[in-house]
C-alpha cells in the first residue's frame, strides 16, 4: 500500500479523498487543511465519503512531510497563488514524495515551461527523489489523452476540436466565476483569464502536447475571443443575481496553426444562464460536458458528461481531473524521480475497483 496525503479539501481535494480511500494501492494516511474551522475533522466527513476513515486533519505540513509519505495529492488552488503552490509542491517533491496536481497550469507542458517554474521542480526532484505529474480535465485528459486516442480513429484528420461547454453557474468558485472570467461585469472590464496571452498560457500547453504526440510543427498558436451580454437579468441557484447588460456568456478558442491553418483547437463556450448565446453550441443537457470532435472522415464526435456531489457537473469534471492524476500514481511511484506530463504516463485502467463500493 502506497502511503498518500490529500494536501487541500475544496472541489478538488474532496474528490480526492473519495479516490484515494477508493484506490486498492493506495492508503490514506493524512490530510492537509488550510482552514482552522478543518482542523481536527475526520477526513471521511471533509471528502463526502459517508463514514470515517479514522484520519484526521491538520495545518501542521511540517509534521506531515517529516513522515515521508510516498505519494501527495497536491489538491490546493494555484490559480491566484502560483508561487505559494510552487513552493509547496517543491517541499513534498524534497520529502521525497510523488506529486500529482493540477495546480499549475504551465507545467502542463512541462517540457516548454519556464524556466523560473521548471527548474526549482528539477531541483527538488534531484535533492528529494520525488517526482511530479500535473493534469486535470480541461486542460487535462479533455485535451491530450482522450483527443488523442480519438484521433487514431480517423482515416483522414483535418481538424482536431477540443470543447468545453459549461453552465458555469454550477462552479463552486463564486470569486473566480465574477471576478476572473467577468461574468456579471460590464463588457468593459478586463478579466485575467481572458486577457490576451492567458488563454495561450493555460492552454497553449495542450496544444503543443497534441501537435507533439502527431508528429506535426506548429507556426504559432492564435487567440480568438467573443464576449456577449445578458439581454435581461437572471437569479442562479448558487450565485444569485447577474444583471442584464453584464457578460453573461464567454466563448474563445486557443488555435494551434499547422501550415496556415487552425488544426488543433481549443474551445470553451460558457455562460453564467442558458437564455445567453442561444446561437453558441450548447451541451446534451444544457448544463455541462466536455467534447473532442475530429473533423476529416470519418467526423467523429464524442461527447463525455461526468457528475457527482449530487449530480453537480462542475463536481463530475472536479472527479474526473482526480481520477487521471490518482489513478496515476502507482505508475509514478514504480518510475524513476522526474517531472512528467500527459504524454509520458498513461491512462490507467480502473485495475481492482470494478465492482468496489467505498460508501
Amino acid at each position: 500500500m502506497i502511503p498518500t496525503v490529500v494536501w487541500g479539501t475544496g472541489n478538488v481535494g474532496r474528490a480526492a479523498i473519495r479516490a484515494v480511500e477508493a484506490h486498492p494501492a493506495l492508503t490514506l494516511t493524512a490530510v492537509l487543511v488550510h482552514d482552522p474551522a478543518k482542523t481536527g475533522r475526520d477526513a471521511g466527513d471533509l471528502g463526502g465519503v459517508g463514514r470515517t476513515l479514522g484520519v484526521t486533519a491538520t495545518d501542521d505540513i511540517t509534521a506531515v512531510l517529516a513522515d515521508r509519505p510516498r505519494a501527495v495529492v497536491y489538491a490546493a488552488s494555484g490559480d491566484i497563488r502560483p508561487d505559494d503552490a510552487l513552493a509547496d509542491i517543491g517541499r513534498a517533491i524534497r520529502a521525497g514524495a510523488v506529486v500529482v496536481t493540477p495546480s499549475l497550469y504551465p507545467l502542463y507542458d512541462q517540457r516548454n515551461a519556464p524556466p523560473e517554474l521548471r527548474d526549482p521542480v528539477l531541483a527538488a526532484v534531484a535533492e528529494g527523489g520525488g517526482s511530479l505529474f500535473v493534469s486535470g480535465v480541461d486542460p487535462g485528459w479533455g485535451n491530450d489523452v482522450l483527443p488523442l486516442l480519438v484521433s487514431g480513429l480517423g482515416t483522414e484528420v483535418d481538424v482536431i476540436r477540443c470543447q468545453e461547454i459549461f453552465d458555469y453557474s454550477t462552479y463552486e468558485q463564486e470569486d473566480s466565476v465574477r471576478h476572473l472570467i467577468g461574468m456579471g461585469h460590464p463588457l468593459d472590464y478586463q478579466p485575467l483569464m481572458l486577457a490576451e496571452s492567458v488563454p495561450t498560457m493555460v492552454w497553449g500547453g495542450q496544444i503543443r502536447l497534441m501537435a507533439r504526440a502527431l508528429g506535426v510543427e506548429l507556426d504559432e498558436i492564435r487567440e480568438t475571443l467573443d464576449r456577449r451580454a445578458l439581454e435581461t437579468t437572471v437569479l442562479t441557484r448558487t450565485m444569485g443575481e447577474f444583471a442584464a447588460g453584464t457578460q453573461g456568456a464567454v466563448r474563445f478558442e486557443v488555435q494551434g496553426i499547422v501550415a496556415g491553418e487552425p488544426r488543433i483547437v481549443i474551445e470553451h463556450i460558457t455562460r453564467i444562464h442558458p437564455s445567453c448565446a442561444p446561437d453558441w453550441p450548447t451541451p446534451p443537457d444544457g448544463v455541462g460536458a466536455h467534447r473532442v470532435v475530429i473533423e476529416g472522415r470519418p467526423r467523429i464526435e464524442v461527447t463525455v458528461e461526468a457528475s457527482d456531489e449530487g449530480e453537480n457537473r462542475s463536481a463530475g469534471g472536479n472527479a474526473t481531473a482526480v481520477g487521471r492524476l490518482v489513478s496515476a500514481i502507482d505508475w509514478l511511484v514504480d518510475a524513476k524521480p522526474g517531472l512528467y506530463d500527459a504524454l509520458d504516463v498513461p491512462l490507467r485502467p480502473a485495475v481492482g475497483r470494478l465492482g468496489r463500493r467505498t460508501t
